[in-house]
């Protein structure tokens, strides 16, 4: 029983510590995500082109970080006409550029971290890119498009349906400060966090229960820890193989990363483990319902060479820069709750999310959130334009 308790205890002071930036980033991208149009992006993602595959990043960092969202909208877009190459780079985009993740990234493990990540981000989808340009046939393309159109189902498919933009005329600020605004903001921050919380609960306790049941002995041998740079050599290969093992993927796999830091694996070991939250198991069978069997080979194939590129070049600039950390002032939270900074930002964050879920319960969001892991036909039609009108009733009785 003591073990169980410090594995939960270590878990739980990781939760605490990251709670309020959890709030902010997912109030930030809820904001984004309520004024960037969904028809907007298609029509902009209908090439490969350098400055297509900018914009599409630029969508996925303001997009879902919740993975299984993410691929399922990448499907999504694909249908509507977008480009594959660019539906993958706004995939990647979508749960490894996001502002949440680097917020949780600087405060658990370091602002190197976070530059790394958004550093390494960009650099993977110019090698996917590249890759596809030079691998991809178009028989195999005309296959997964086939493939596509026939709309298995695989996960999230009515969270990714749907389009809680708002669609309005105005500007920014206009739109945003609107009651109906307000409601959109609501909307999308509500149903990410149910996106993402299965993932997030799975890669604390992941993390807790090895942080405080494995040795570090056992870390430091796996890692060539011991041979710096052996240890370089191979951490961008063993970090996205530990990623397929775990099966925690999105913001849960940021835990393991500290616990995987502490342990030995390298800087570019790490940034790799995170960007294989898309080669998770679940996500591969995904891949093969989405796609076919031999698009998710070429995808598994494609994604996991761009991931070890980007960990190796990172691991290489970041080096070379001395902006690597010292793993050995690495630790991982276990205070549990004191009287800090923390503790007011978790306080004051927390009254923020308070208010937005009230908000979302009084404008029909129970209703939305029930259809988030349904077809996308039923959740098409349940965008926040057809719940405005709900918002604005329930506003008049309050």
């Amino acid at each position: 029983m003591h073990a169980i308790g410090h594995a939960l205890f270590i878990a739980g002071s990781m939760t605490w510590e990251i709670t309020w930036a959890l709030i902010l980033g997912f109030a930030l991208s809820a904001v984004v995500q309520a004024v960037v149009r969904r028809r907007t992006v298609v029509r902009l993602l209908g090439d490969d082109r350098p400055r297509t595959l900018a914009l599409s990043a630029g969508f996925g960092a303001a997009s879902s970080s919740c993975s299984y969202a993410a691929v399922a909208l990448a499907r999504s877009l694909f249908r509507k006409g977008a480009d594959f190459t660019a539906a993958m780079a706004f995939e990647i985009a979508s749960t490894n550029l996001v502002i949440e993740l680097g917020v949780i990234l600087a405060l658990l493990m370091g602002w190197q971290f976070t530059a790394a990540e958004f550093v390494g981000g960009p650099i993977m989808i110019v090698v996917l890119a590249a890759l596809f340009r030079v691998f991809l046939r178009e028989r195999l393309l005309r296959q997964a498009r086939e493939q596509a159109e026939r709309g298995v189902a695989g996960s999230m498919e009515g969270h990714a349906a749907m389009d809680m933009s708002l669609q309005g005329e105005g500007g920014f600020l206009r739109r945003l400060l609107s009651r109906d605004g307000l409601t959109s903001v609501s909307h999308i921050f509500v149903m990410e966090w149910a996106a993402i919380l299965r993932d997030l609960v799975a890669g604390l306790l992941i993390a807790g229960a090895i942080a405080a049941w494995v040795p570090g002995d056992v870390w430091h041998t796996f890692f060539l820890a011991g041979h710096p740079l052996a240890a370089k050599l191979v951490g961008p290969l063993i970090g996205p193989l530990v990623a397929i093992a775990t099966f925690v993927c999105s913001i849960g796999n940021v835990p393991l990363a500290v616990v995987l830091w502490k342990g030995g694996i390298s800087f570019g070991g790490v940034i790799a483990f995170i960007y294989a939250d898309l080669l998770i198991l679940p996500i591969l069978n995904i891949y093969r319902k989405y796609y076919g069997p031999r698009m998710a080979a070429f995808l598994l194939a494609t994604f996991f060479a761009a991931i070890a590129v980007a960990g190796y070049l990172v691991e290489f600039l970041f080096g070379g820069l001395g902006l690597v950390p010292d793993q050995a002032v690495a630790r991982l939270p276990e205070e549990g709750v004191r009287w800090n900074y923390t503790t007011w930002l978790n306080i004051a964050f927390l009254v923020l999310a308070a208010a937005l879920v009230v908000r979302f319960l009084r404008t029909g969001g129970p209703a939305m959130l029930r259809m988030m892991g349904g077809s996308p036909e039923n959740a098409a039609g349940h965008g926040h334009g057809e719940h405005a009108g709900h918002a604005h009733g329930h506003d008049g009785q309050g």
